[in-house]
């Protein structure tokens, strides 16, 4: 039977997924992959149907921007699909917009860039209406050090390393499906933001590139909150970019505050 194929853009609350990749019929916990695919499956009576995404999102990771390719035996308007899934979809998935492509679209391999926002608040005491999807890292840390004070303007200077081409192997996790671990940040900043309308101290890192690694952004993010301590300086994350090693000396910042914004064709 003769499948057609869609492209689609998605948003998802990663709160309650293991990620973005589907992790097989065995496994019992729900992706947003996986939750997509049965959705589509019921739309198609149960037909085989395929969901392939353009970044594999960690567990607890959010998308506002995500693109998928979607491919079914019926013969249906883009329109009536859109539709169709988000009335079954659950509500932290949202089809937003969804348009017939070529069989050969592969939303990876075909992407020129990806965006990416790390939102954190610098609150004393975290938001409870934020929870889940902005990471809380105060300014102080009580009871700690005086050199515990995030300094925001070293985190911008240092932001700044990672622009250009570099080796990020010292920022990511391994992946046997890659074949470099080289990349080109085309932007990389730090912005303050009220949008939300809440009275609290909210940031953001926008990181733009080529593509990314396993956890590089979150990598990239917990390397630059421990240069905002000074607990590591800029010499020490250059070493990093120029020497490959396996010791990582950070943490991956947590998975809640980081968003996919878009993916650019």
């Amino acid at each position: 039977m003769k499948n057609h194929h869609y492209r689609a853009v998605i948003s998802y609350n990663g709160g309650n997924y293991c990620g973005w990749q589907d992790l097989g019929d065995e496994e019992a916990k729900a992706t947003v992959q996986g939750t997509i695919t049965q959705a589509l499956r019921k739309i198609c009576k149960y037909a085989d149907c395929s969901v392939s995404g353009a970044s594999r999102t960690d567990a607890g990771v959010h998308a506002q921007g995500q693109v998928a390719k979607l491919s079914i035996p019926l013969k249906i308007t883009a329109g009536n699909l859109l539709l169709g899934l988000n009335s079954l979809l659950p509500m932290d998935i949202r089809i937003w917009q969804c348009v017939e492509c070529p069989a050969v679209f592969n939303p990876n391999r075909q992407s020129i860039s990806k965006r990416y926002r790390y939102y954190f608040s610098t609150d004393r005491i975290s938001s409870p209406i934020l929870h889940g999807i902005v990471a809380h890292v105060p300014l102080e840390i009580e009871g700690a050090k005086s050199n515990s004070h995030l300094d925001l303007e070293k985190m911008r200077q240092v932001c700044q390393l990672f622009v250009g081409e570099h080796d990020f192997y010292s920022f990511s996790s391994k992946d046997k499906n890659i074949d470099s671990t080289v990349r080109t940040i085309s932007q990389f900043q730090i912005k303050s933001t009220d949008a939300i309308g809440l009275d609290v101290d909210l940031y953001y890192f926008e990181i733009e590139g080529n593509g990314f690694l396993r956890h590089m952004v979150r990598y990239i993010v917990g390397a630059i909150f421990k240069a905002g301590r000074h607990t590591i300086d800029s010499k020490d994350i250059r070493q990093a970019l120029c020497n490959r090693s396996e010791q990582k000396f950070s943490p991956k910042a947590k998975a809640q505050g980081l968003h996919l914004i878009e993916i650019t064709y």
